[in-house]
């Protein structure tokens, strides 16, 4: 298999959920980065549903690939590295951009790496911010993920926590679902709770037994469906505006607790929000509220490139690549739905 210690074009490919997304970058910058939604797939189930997520996988992956390959004005036999997302995810979904990208590697002769989406998440804060400084402390807040990360130098993840149950966007997904406000839920509930007054209705932050940086989000869901059901509210509801800001609000005191905590505790010299949930106006305003408490940079990405894309997965896989070519002639690499196999994320 050819090899070039300096590659110059790379294909990257992420299918790690729902998104269909493919991207094609030259030395790092990103040429394009074409991204799939299946919402209106899964919309009438309330969530995402695997089997139809890797099916449509299977019937887009190609024609996203070749809408990559056109904005960038390259052909297939211009790639020098093929990167994608090895996890964690669906394991049906993964599986169809391991096979797509490990196919074209083999065929033509050239390397490819596989790369950790939640590692790529983090990578997005890097794409538009070439000059941030570390040691960096990361809030990732998706779908399915919630998590803090310290990165003393690049490349270098330490976990300092993880949930134990729902993910906070898994929790907003699942409150909007039970009032039947529509999928995704998030953006939904932003909506709603932009005039809601967010000190009408009382929820105890969620708070770990044990110490340490974990987060817990099922007990907030538990005590957020109980006012649901003892205010009656649905949709029409006067109250529901108000219930969705105090919801939406002590979510994300949550979220900033733990990062306070750990800011307290390692002192970084810069902060990264990233993940779907990232998007989330509320969040975003007082993730930098929290950093200029403490006089540091917060770097967030864009909208487009908090959600699940290749362009990361490319940009992270390429930074890896560089720093250890030799990791990236392996035609075996598989799939693995969790960062953890004995504990889930």
């Amino acid at each position: 298999m050819t090899e070039r210690k300096n590659p110059r074009l790379v294909l990257a490919v992420e299918t790690s959920c729902d998104e269909t997304s493919a991207a094609v970058l030259n030395q790092g910058e990103v040429l394009s980065n074409v991204i799939l939604s299946q919402d209106e797939i899964h919309s009438p189930y309330g969530g995402v549903v695997p089997e139809l997520a890797s099916r449509q996988h299977l019937q887009s992956i190609d024609r996203v690939v070749g809408e990559s390959l056109s904005q960038a004005q390259v052909s297939l036999a211009e790639i020098d590295l093929y990167v994608v997302t090895q996890g964690p995810g669906l394991i049906g979904s993964l599986l169809v951009g391991l096979t797509f990208a490990k196919g074209l590697a083999y065929y033509f002769r050239k390397p490819v790496i596989g790369v950790d989406h939640l590692e790529a998440h983090i990578e997005a804060a890097f794409l538009e911010n070439r000059a941030i400084e570390f040691p960096v402390l990361a809030l990732l807040v998706s779908g399915g993920h919630t998590s803090l990360y310290y990165l003393e130098k690049p490349l270098s993840y330490q976990l300092l926590g993880k949930t134990r149950d729902d993910a906070a966007g898994e929790c907003l997904d699942k409150v909007a679902k039970f009032l039947q406000l529509g999928y995704p839920g998030g953006p939904v509930i932003e909506k709603v709770a932009e005039t809601g007054d967010s000190s009408r209705f009382h929820f105890s932050l969620p708070r770990m037994k044990t110490p340490g940086y974990d987060f817990s989000f099922s007990g907030l869901k538990t005590a957020a469906l109980k006012v649901i059901k003892e205010n009656k509210l649905n949709p029409d509801h006067p109250l529901l505006r108000d219930f969705l800001s105090s919801f939406e609000e002590v979510v994300v005191r949550a979220l900033l607790e733990n990062t306070n905590k750990a800011l307290e505790e390692f002192r970084p010299r810069s902060l990264v929000l990233c993940g779907g949930v990232a998007r989330n106006k509320r969040l975003r305003s007082k993730f930098a509220e929290l950093a200029a408490n403490y006089q540091l940079p917060a770097y967030v990405p864009s909208p487009r490139l908090c959600t699940d894309n290749a362009a990361m997965v490319g940009a992270l896989g390429w930074k890896r690549y560089q720093a250890s070519p030799e990791r990236a002639t392996d035609l075996d690499l598989d799939a693995y739905p969790r960062k953890d196999f004995k504990a889930d994320f």
